[in-house]
């Protein structure tokens, strides 16, 4: 068997459909509330941001979603991801573990989050959508948009989070050779913007702050719509097409994962690999363990509250029930960009109130020592969002070689890091920071919560 489970330009292996865990869970999600009326919101309330073709995606509980061909044809470039059995990384660690890792740094944009840019792409420009508006925290996300956006001729603007944006320059240029404008958020150019910088300016910026931005200057605009990168139904829906693959390429090795991990910021890649799998199991196939790692400085799975809140810091957006540290809530500025948001997808949340995930939350630095020990052993260098699904699953072998069991891991490698040298190099020079937060800071972020009724 060759280490690298590969379709080789087999292109009828891109699945021809998206799937929708709604359709296999035991209960289902809470329902999407408006901030208003606490009434659940229907298609018309989500008008103003998304085309109606999403928003049916968004409330759809049909187990499959066929994938437009102009989409396919796209996915064409990168799809199927390579599939790769880390025999050296197995070597260096001196496990009886089986570490397999599903690479989406394949992608133009060497990360996982063209799957769903180019599908909303192409529902806004079928839509007659002229501009889209988005947020980006370590600038994948809005790499990726803007690579769409140049593939089906729409205006781009992102709201990059400010340290970010000073942390990668590279990835703002990135984004601009696609056409897109980049913004550093918190910004001049909107009301809430203006405000937070009144109030704090030398502000960091958060992934909140970006997304009420991105949201206000879309609801403003008739000739505009607004996208998200993660966090909801309808995008972790596209990520499917990852675990989809990894499940005919693990057949095809012969294998079956055991466990199964993913980075969780939002929650997009972590659904990608891990949705499908859990279907399976919920429709009464073989159930792996579901490890959905995340920073301890923004860790919503582990230390958040499942509750409603709003998505964005300015409290624009409607209300979901999700594993949440207070839409107020500002985290440090980490290298993991793209993992600082207050707030767990909702159905990423569910999962983990049902018990059907499990939730880690490690230090920085422990996981860019992971990043660099996988680098040294298997020549990519991980993003940093990627190094905390590194850092789950070199602890599960590690687990497997003192227990003297052998199981199959199955991890997301979702980007590589070739813009993240920065981060690198502060790992290298000793001068990354591991954050904490106490018992009652995290309180004081949670006491705005909005009070909604059982």
């Amino acid at each position: 068997m060759s280490d690298s489970v590969k379709y080789l330009l087999d292109e009828t292996r891109i699945p021809k459909h998206w799937y929708n865990l709604v359709a296999d869970l035991p209960s289902p999600p809470p329902p999407v509330l408006h901030p208003g009326t606490l009434k659940p919101v229907g298609p018309d309330d989500l008008a103003p941001l998304f085309p109606m073709s999403l928003i049916m995606q968004e409330v759809s509980r049909d187990r499959e979603i066929e994938i437009p061909e102009p989409v396919r044809d796209v996915y064409r470039q990168w799809r199927p991801s390579p599939l790769f059995r880390a025999r050296r990384l197995e070597k260096v660690l001196q496990t009886p573990a089986r570490i397999y890792y599903k690479y989406e740094g394949v992608s133009p944009v060497g990360s996982h989050k063209p799957n769903t840019a180019v599908a909303q792409a192409f529902y806004n420009r079928e839509a007659g959508v002229r501009k889209i508006t988005t947020e980006t925290g370590a600038g994948q996300w809005g790499s990726s948009l803007a690579f769409a956006g140049a593939l089906f001729g729409i205006e781009v603007l992102v709201f990059m989070v400010r340290v970010s944006y000073n942390q990668k320059p590279y990835r703002r240029i990135f984004m601009e050779t696609f056409g897109a404008r980049c913004v550093a958020s918190p910004s001049m150019e909107t009301n809430y913007g203006r405000s937070v910088l009144a109030h704090t300016p030398d502000s960091n910026g958060s992934l909140g702050i970006a997304i009420s931005e991105a949201v206000e200057v879309a609801a403003s605009r008739d000739d505009t719509k607004y996208a998200l990168g993660s966090v909801l139904n309808h995008v972790l829906l596209h990520q499917t097409v990852i675990g989809q693959e990894a499940i005919a390429q693990m057949e095809m090795a012969n294998d079956y994962p055991d466990i199964i991990v993913g980075c969780t910021g939002g929650g997009s890649n972590f659904a990608g690999i891990a949705f499908p799998f859990i279907g399976a199991g919920l429709r009464g196939g073989r159930k792996a363990r579901i490890i959905a790692v995340e920073p301890a400085a923004c860790p919503s799975l582990t230390r958040g509250v499942y509750a409603y809140d709003f998505g964005d810091t300015g409290r624009m957006t409607p209300l979901t029930k999700m594993y949440t540290l207070g839409s107020s809530f500002m985290p440090p500025g980490f290298h993991a960009g793209g993992l600082r948001y207050h707030g767990m997808a909702p159905l990423v949340s569910h999962l983990k109130e049902l018990g059907i995930i499990e939730a880690r939350a490690p230090q920085q630095v422990s996981c860019f020592e992971a990043g660099v020990l996988f680098a040294r052993a298997e020549g990519i260098v991980p993003a940093p969002e990627a190094n905390h699904a590194v850092k789950g699953a070199i602890d599960e072998a590690v687990r497997c070689k003192e227990e003297g069991v052998s199981k199959a891991i199955l991890f997301n490698l979702c980007g590589h890091g070739h813009f993240d040298m920065q981060a690198y190099q502060d790992y290298f020079a000793g001068t990354l920071v591991d954050s904490t937060y106490s018992d009652a800071e995290l309180a004081m972020a949670l006491a705005g919560l909005p009070s909604v009724p059982d």
